[in-house]
């Protein structure tokens, strides 16, 4: 079964909004049997919008449609469908009171402007929002239906998955699955050479690639007779693209990077601190955007002055002044501080150039150095040099500490050390 999804908003023809509803959803649509066929993004044109409308749903049984339901006068989506069709629009007394209910929760006064969103074309399947005030929802268009959902992404997730999917899931085939593999370390053309012939091994298989700096994403995704099958065939197709990137994957479908840190920490039942410099507090960012990281992480010092290195971490002045901020004798400090005001048990620290200035002859823009304290064992410290801009950097530079933090986390008898200086080992 075919679908398209149909993104409104002139911030996003203008590139204003990066549209990541459309991605979410077709992702989601995969996941539950449809074919994605097209995206399209259209401005908050009437004309344009109706002609979008007719021309995904003469190409697609299933369309949905997020962006244009709100109260402003660029908010035009509902009467342009209604136009299309050729009704009037009516106002929906349900919809409205709990617009209303809203408003007095939020302790906020309700304006007319307001009122337009509890209006749908004459006959429209109304979708109740329970997070938002603007409702949406369905109609016909010929062959084909088509559902209209809020911009606003976690309203617009939230009434897919309790509104609409319940609405279309029947209309699916069902006869797909989809798993995608996290790949750290390699770069997309080395890996998908290193997958050549894997859609021959296995029959009804499609390998598609999708890059996220510094990651590579495989999505493995199987079309067989039932859900059931193309599982077991998607599920053994997995398994050879596994082995043939081992041991760059850390993860598949909704995995995280630093998710997959905090799990192998906690396996360990350890506790980490973190001493952060060139890359101002990403690493902790990638740790604690996901939940429970009060788990196992109990500081992340941005020490990003010299003199806060000093004062919070204790690291020796003159160790600066002899051996210079970017040092693998600072960094072995700072992780060390970093453990001794914490407690914990591993200890992460960074310190780099991370540019566009800065850099010398003998420490390069790129140039970090990284040390891991751990329970036993002696300290590790790591000098890598990296290039790119100064966000890549800094990206590179948190995935490199994350990944000596997995590293020591997974390594069999983890007490263990390498040796300094080491490279790190890829995943």
């Amino acid at each position: 079964m075919t679908c398209c999804v149909l993104s409104i908003g002139t911030e996003l023809t203008r590139g204003e909004v990066v549209d990541s509803n459309a991605a979410w959803l077709s992702a989601e649509l995969t996941a539950i049997g449809f074919e994605v066929v097209g995206h399209t993004a259209v401005d908050d044109h009437p004309a344009r919008i109706a002609a979008a409308c007719r021309r995904l749903s003469d190409s697609a049984r299933v369309v949905i449609a997020t962006g244009g339901l709100g109260p402003t006068s660029d908010d035009i989506t509902t009467a342009a469908v209604a136009q299309l069709l050729g009704v009037p629009l009516v106002r929906d007394a349900t919809s409205l009171e709990h617009i209303r209910r809203r408003f007095d929760r939020l302790n906020r006064p309700m304006v007319s402007l307001n009122f337009k969103q509890a209006d749908f074309p004459e006959g429209a399947d109304i979708l109740p929002n329970s997070v938002g005030t603007a409702p949406g929802f369905g109609v016909r268009l010929g062959e084909c239906i088509a559902y209209f959902l809020p911009g606003v992404p976690h309203e617009m997730m939230t009434m897919f998955e309790c509104h609409v999917v319940p609405r279309i899931r029947h209309l699916a085939a069902n006869n797909r699955f989809q798993r995608r593999l996290h790949v750290v370390g390699l770069g997309e053309s080395v890996v998908a050479e290193r997958l050549t012939g894997i859609e021959g091994m296995f029959v009804g298989t499609t390998i598609g690639y999708r890059v996220r700096f510094p990651e590579t994403e495989v999505k493995v995704l199987a079309e067989d007779t039932s859900h059931a099958t193309a599982r077991a065939l998607c599920e053994r197709a997995v398994s050879e693209v596994r082995a043939r990137l081992a041991p760059y994957v850390y993860g598949q479908d909704d995995d995280t990077f630093g998710g997959t840190v905090g799990r192998a920490l906690r396996t360990r039942g350890w506790t980490l601190a973190i001493a952060e410099s060139c890359t101002g507090g990403l690493v902790g960012h990638m740790l604690t955007r996901e939940p429970g990281a009060s788990d196992f992480l109990l500081l992340d010092a941005v020490t990003y002055a010299n003199s806060a290195k000093s004062r919070i971490l204790g690291v020796d002045e003159s160790t600066i002044r002899w051996h210079g901020a970017v040092s693998s004798e600072v960094s072995a400090a700072m992780v060390q501080g970093a453990r001794r005001v914490s407690g914990a048990d591993i200890g992460l620290s960074l310190t780099g150039i991370a540019g566009p200035s800065g850099g010398t002859d003998t420490k390069p823009v790129g140039t970090v150095y990284l040390a891991v304290a751990t329970p036993s064992g002696p300290l590790e410290i790591r000098h890598r040099v990296f290039s790119g801009d100064r966000a890549q950097i800094q990206t590179l530079a948190a995935y490199a500490g994350l990944e000596a933090v997995l590293e020591v986390c997974t390594r069999p008898g983890s007490q263990s050390s390498v040796a300094n200086g080491g490279e790190l080992r890829p995943i």
